[in-house]
């Protein structure tokens, strides 16, 4: 693919290199690892004039881990729902998960209440972090689903 079809890569600078080697890492949390000792103080995500760097993200993803598996009870293999906009949440909440050994079920936060329970009863997700906003669409179908906890959260 060429630049033209790759605009975004116009937002990268120099010092950012446009492929990666998929035989450089092992997994996701791999990469993740990598970038965190490598880069521990450069931005790793940026939304709404807000960013984190990658130790933050290392730190606030760890204690979403703890939080899943102490707090919550959740188990490897369980399945966590995530229905959210971009926001900064979202990265930690994914690097959380995988973590804590859990499987993410991406869900859209404009689902309606038909299409979140639908997908939340096929996937068989334990446990859900909602943003306040979807919050609604949830209460309208949480007692037909198997989920058992509820994580909201919202900007700011």
């Amino acid at each position: 693919m060429t630049e033209q079809k790759k605009p975004w890569l116009n937002e990268y600078e120099d010092t950012v290199s446009t492929e990666i080697s998929p035989q450089e890492y092992n997994s996701i949390l791999d990469l993740l690892n990598k970038s965190i000792a490598k880069y521990p103080n450069n931005p790793a995500f940026s939304n709404l004039g807000k960013k984190i760097t990658y130790l933050e993200l290392d730190n606030l993803s760890k204690k979403f881990a703890s939080y899943c598996q102490n707090q919550l009870k959740l188990k490897k293999g369980d399945k966590l729902a995530i229905m959210m906009p971009n926001l900064l949440q979202y990265p930690v909440a994914i690097f959380g998960a995988l973590r804590a050994g859990l499987i993410v079920v991406n869900v859209n936060p404009l689902y309606t209440p038909r299409e979140l329970e639908h997908q939340l009863r096929d996937s068989g997700a334990k446990a859900i972090l909602i943003f306040e906003n979807s919050a609604h669409v949830l209460s309208a179908v949480i007692e037909n689903t198997e989920i058992e906890h509820v994580i909201v959260t919202k900007i700011g």
